[in-house]
């Protein structure tokens, strides 16, 4: 339906479940795919919501998201922090012109302090922008900002993904500090976790990518069971798929780390790349990441004498990315936890052979050891060499996890399964509310550029609880998969 054609209050079209598009604000903090899990959710999961015949605005800060283009009711607006960790000054302090009102004064005197400021200040802005806006939205997602500005009224029911507790970050990283001053660094860097479990106990409704995240966040955050449901995420399956023009690099094992914290486990694939190379002395790692200047796994490649055989790649295109994992032989995730693991789902899309680690959710993901994958207990360097070593001396083995692989993608792991199991939340979320979604106001002065204007809403009120509509559009359960996905894992 044409823009012109909503303003003059023709009838819409349904979306892909039958019933009436919605109006969605999704709202992340931290949004670029490029940095991290929670831009590639936003990006995927928009397009998918899109495609479905939703209308969605993004509403994010920097590092701002990146949208695919050419979907019609996909839009982005900006709601900018001070961007204060911003390359290649982090930790700045603003010029005087560029405070704007007292949530920048805060979100700086957090980062004088110690602390990391952005899920809260955020937030705030966020309450403010989306009030402004009342009646604009059916329902407003959050993208695990959990701060206390959205709680109460935020002008539509609220929606929430926790991808996992950030308190299993922090103590990860409380284990591993040397020191009492860097432990008492790390405590205060994290103390924003506080707010995000008072937060999260409070929320009405709780999306997670995995049966583990779900306990995890019952465990950490004391969030009641019932309001927590398993969305699994998945791989673009278009994008990362096999290509056998791309010619495989003998000994190339991948890895994706996007941030140098104990938590992704690559000081252990460093040291066990120093005991493959004894056997397979071809063998080297192409980290999707930023170069390390210090820490463990920069001192770990000093101490083996890896400069050479450990490479590391940024800002690379998606098709880069897709060919590189293509180009290995085997494709490794050593972290010692993960909510769900994107960089697992996408290596098995392209047919490219895994090594993953049991820590928390991958085996969900990655499936059972030698079907298709090999699997090793988290934090095991001789364990990660046993694996690297079996893959790279058995081509058969490789070929038979690489299909094995892409198939279990295939039939668990997309992001249309998401889009469509986070659809029948929103909806239920909605209907809980007990209100009608309501036409966006005719006379605002302006939308985000690239915005497409809002439908009126239908006069047909929400699907009533229970029906079969309200949930009809989610994809079956499945066997050994956790039971509440909607979209399955």
């Amino acid at each position: 339906m044409t823009a012109e054609a909503r303003e003059a209050g023709a009838p819409e079209d349904p979306a892909a479940d039958g019933l009436r598009p919605l109006n969605i604000a999704l709202l992340t903090y931290k949004g670029n795919p490029f940095c991290g899990g929670q831009g590639v959710y936003v990006r995927h999961l928009s397009r998918e919501l899109a495609r479905l015949g939703h209308r969605v605005e993004v509403i994010g800060s920097q590092p701002y998201p990146v949208l695919d283009e050419g979907y019609d009711g996909l839009s982005l607006t900006e709601l900018p922090s001070l961007d204060l960790y911003r390359q290649p000054d982090p930790f700045r302090t603003p010029g005087r012109d560029e405070y704007r009102d007292w949530i920048d004064a805060l979100e700086v005197a957090t980062m004088w302090t110690g602390g990391f400021p952005e899920p809260l200040t955020f937030s705030l802005r966020a309450r403010r922008h989306l009030r402004a806006r009342r009646g604009e939205f059916d329902v407003v997602h959050d993208n695990q900002t959990l701060g206390y500005g959205l709680l109460g009224d935020v002008g539509a029911p609220l929606v929430t993904t926790i991808h996992h507790p950030i308190t299993v970050d922090r103590q990860l990283e409380l284990d591993a500090a040397d020191g009492w001053k860097r432990r008492a660094s790390v405590r205060r860097w994290y103390a924003f976790t506080r707010m995000q479990k008072r937060v999260a106990r409070r929320l009405p409704s709780v999306l997670t990518v995995s049966g583990t995240s779900q306990q995890e966040i019952v465990d950490h955050l004391g969030v009641r069971r019932d309001r927590i449901h398993v969305v699994h995420i998945g791989a673009d399956t278009d994008l990362f798929s096999p290509d056998p023009s791309v010619p495989v690099v003998p000994g190339r094992i991948v890895t994706t780390s996007s941030a140098d914290v104990p938590l992704k486990g690559l000081v252990h694939l460093v040291e066990a790349l120093a005991k493959v190379r004894t056997e397979h002395p071809g063998a080297h790692l192409v980290v999707v990441g930023k170069r390390p200047t210090e820490g463990p796994v920069a001192q770990a490649m000093e101490r083996y004498g890896l400069a050479d055989a450990v490479e590391f790649v940024k800002g690379i295109s998606d098709a880069e990315l897709v060919d590189l994992v293509r180009s290995a032989q085997v494709a490794c995730v050593p972290s010692l936890y993960e909510g769900f693991s994107l960089p697992a789902a996408e290596a098995m899309a392209t047919g490219t052979p895994l090594l993953a680690t049991t820590g928390g959710a991958i085996p969900e993901v990655a499936g059972r050891d030698g079907e298709t994958c090999l699997a090793v207990p988290p934090g095991d360097a001789g364990a990660l060499a046993a694996g690297l070593s079996r893959l790279l001396a058995d081509p058969d083995l490789r070929a038979r996890l690489g299909a094995a692989g892409r198939e279990r993608v295939l039939r668990h792991f997309t992001w249309a399964r998401a889009a469509e199991g986070t659809v029948a939340r929103y909806r239920e979320a909605i209907d809980r509310a007990g209100i009608r979604a309501l036409p966006r106001p005719s006379g605002r002065s302006a939308l985000p550029t690239g915005a497409v204007p809002a439908a009126p809403a239908s006069t047909a009120p929400a699907v009533p609880a229970g029906t079969a509509g309200a949930v009809s559009a989610a994809p079956a359960d499945v066997e050994g998969v956790n039971s509440e996905s909607r979209a399955t894992c």
